[in-house]
């Protein structure tokens, strides 16, 4: 799959290497153009139909998440490429699909293109579409503590779950219920059920997805109509279900 791809990168030693890499290794992405500062990676964006930029973090006047605030409704994936790994939670918590380190490992950045380019393909037959995941449906039951006591549910009726700092709140079809474990507990007490961690904030049951809309990230709709959006780190594990 070709990959309309830009580079937003203040360096120009630095946009040279891997423009250069970019032609050796990656045959398969189209470099539509360059910019050295935010505003010029915005008139970039602006002008082409993108499927991946490759952002460096640090420039003048601005960042790379400063850049992403004024395009809130990006389609394209982004590959980080810079020298500093304290912005690496953050990038793939919120805003990048892959994550590589100066001096660029060739062959870190031919995994980061495949990234990019399988979740481009599962994209384009998804979006917007209803979908099934390729799952069967599973029963087992699961434990909810509660202040007087504790209360069972069948896990097939949770929709999805919802990180609230050290809360949990538990969607099921027709209401929630709040309970005092984190998102991180549900997560591994879900671990044997088709539920996939797809936001640092959503912990989503497969079999109650029933559209993907490409987007800031991406989100799915869930069968009682809420829209959860998608990190753009968890994009493969979800799309791998369908």
């Amino acid at each position: 799959m070709k990959l309309n791809a830009i580079i937003i990168e203040d360096e120009a030693n630095s946009r040279e290497i891997l423009r250069n890499y970019i032609g050796k290794y990656c045959k398969n992405v189209v470099l539509l153009g360059e910019a050295a500062t935010i505003q010029e990676g915005l008139e970039l964006i602006k002008k082409h139909n993108l499927d991946l930029v490759f952002l460096d973090v640090e420039m003048p006047f601005g960042n790379a998440f400063d850049l992403l605030e004024q395009v809130p409704d990006r389609t394209f994936e982004t590959v980080f490429v810079t020298a500093y790994n304290h912005y690496a939670m953050d990038a793939l918590n919120n805003h990048a699909a892959y994550y590589l380190m100066k001096p660029i490992n060739i062959d870190e950045l031919v995994k980061a293109v495949e990234y990019v380019g399988e979740i481009r393909l599962k994209e384009e037959a998804l979006d917007d579409q209803l979908i099934r995941p390729k799952i069967k449906n599973v029963e087992g039951k699961i434990t909810l503590p509660q202040q007087d006591g504790f209360q069972v549910l069948n896990v097939a009726d949770i929709v999805f779950c919802k990180a609230d700092d050290n809360y949990t709140e538990i969607h099921l079809e027709n209401k929630k219920i709040l309970v005092s474990k984190t998102l991180k507990y549900f997560e591994e007490a879900l671990a044997d059920f088709p539920f996939a961690r797809i936001h640092k904030s959503y912990l989503v049951n497969v079999n109650e997805v029933v559209k993907y809309k490409k987007g800031k990230g991406g989100s799915v709709i869930v069968s009682n109509g809420k829209e959860l959006m998608v990190s753009a780190s968890k994009k493969k594990e979800l799309l791998a279900y369908f």
